[in-house]
């Protein structure tokens, strides 16, 4: 079976559905199935991070335009152009079976575009809360979705009973309009899906983790913690929704004596740094961008994974990550909490108060770095540890493939 992916940003940058991406491909392909990936050229000079080639002809590089200041993020524009120039690159390569649409924006479009053009099922996987995604980095979030929607109508015109609302739940039920199954990362982001009837029933998928490179990952780790200060580490794209510089501020209030390791990139590394500097805690250390096995390994040898996004995560893969790896994570979200069924630090809720959720966040480090200085730290659920790994995510994606064909 020959399956297109297509995504609103290359599977060799940054970011939860990127790193998804390339496992699934991986474990597709590991099954006897061809996989294409189909998203905007990246512009950025940095070389991929874990040994990928850039030109491995099983991407398919749209034209795009950069759209931040690092040039890694693009946007290729769903019309007529890039819909010839998909359908020429694809007649070099095997018969198409199945589109997924694994996009919120410019790739759900293309994607569907060319479902519906050539007759081929779709499935769409839901990365994005776009309501909340969009709130985070703008006030003028409801013009902007206005706005988002009434694109979305114009680029899928014919596709589906479109919609006419104006919101978030509105634009992601366009988008899966044409959709043979609709899948989701998490059990609370599907009923919300549901709930707003954006698809009549969300398929729950996790997204996974690399069986092979966790079992060298935990082959390598010290059966026993090495002494030391809490060692607390917090991993993403360094972006508002993702709460960064609210973790750092509730650091320095915490007064905690512990050590923290700082993962990822993005615009706000800059702020992040002043925070850092101007409360003089030489145990806040800015490790940069590394990649996926080294990402693991760090997980692995943390005290705990520090969780600071609220309410946009539709899965919020390092809390998963690093219950698969034996370490429990300070959680923000509490669905995350929820979904993680244990081994873990909750953050009480405090409202939309962004200093009082300061407050709440450095109450919890403080518990948890006493827990772990005592050695009592709670261990996560095993079975998270079984349904995480991604061999048993893709015999689950495939099921969802063959319904979507056989219908």
């Amino acid at each position: 079976m020959h399956i297109v992916f297509f995504a609103d940003q290359h599977a060799e940058t940054l970011g939860g559905a990127q790193v998804s991406m390339r496992l699934q491909r991986k474990y597709l392909e590991r099954a006897g199935h061809t996989v294409t990936v189909v998203a905007p050229r990246t512009h950025s000079p940095r070389p991929a991070l874990h040994g990928a080639d850039l030109t491995d002809p099983g991407y398919l590089d749209l034209p795009s335009i950069p759209i931040t200041a690092d040039r890694e993020y693009a946007m290729t524009w769903p019309g007529r152009s890039t819909d010839r120039f998909l359908d020429r690159a694809l007649t070099r390569r095997p018969p198409v079976d199945l589109v997924h649409v694994q996009a919120d924006f410019w790739g759900a479009f293309i994607g569907h575009r060319f479902a519906h053009r050539h007759g081929i099922p779709a499935v769409h996987t839901m990365h994005n809360r776009v309501d909340v995604g969009i709130a985070a980095v703008t006030p003028l979030h409801r013009p902007a979705l206005a706005a988002l929607n009434g694109w979305r109508r114009t680029a899928l015109r014919g596709i589906g009973a479109q919609p006419g609302g104006r919101d978030g739940w509105a634009y992601l039920t366009g988008i899966a309009a044409e959709s043979r199954a609709v899948t989701a990362p998490s059990g609370h982001f599907a009923r919300r899906l549901e709930q707003h009837g954006v698809f009549g029933s969300v398929d729950v998928i996790w997204n996974g983790i690399d069986d092979e490179v966790r079992t060298r990952v935990l082959a390598g780790a010290p059966a026993d913690r090495a002494p030391g200060r809490p060692r607390f580490i917090w991993l993403g794209r360094m972006s508002p929704e993702k709460r960064l510089l609210p973790f750092l501020e509730a650091v320095v209030a915490s007064d905690v004596d512990a050590d923290v390791e700082i993962v990822g990139g993005g615009a706000q590394l800059r702020a992040a740094e002043r925070i850092a500097a101007r409360a003089r805690r030489p145990g806040i250390r800015f490790a940069g961008r590394v990649g996926y096995a080294d990402v693991l390994a760090r997980i692995a040898a943390a005290d705990a994974v520090v969780q600071t996004s609220i309410g946009f995560e539709t899965q919020g893969m390092t809390p998963f990550e690093a219950a698969t790896l034996g370490t429990p994570t300070v959680v923000s979200d509490p669905d995350i909490a929820g979904e993680l069924r244990g081994g873990l630090w909750a953050v009480p809720e405090a409202g939309a108060d962004e200093r009082r959720r300061i407050a709440a966040l450095a109450d919890t480090l403080r518990i948890a770095a006493t827990d772990i200085a005592a050695r009592r730290a709670p261990e996560p659920d095993p079975q998270v540890a079984a349904d995480f790994q991604q061999s048993s995510r893709t015999a689950a994606m495939l099921a969802v493939y063959e319904r979507a064909l056989a219908r």
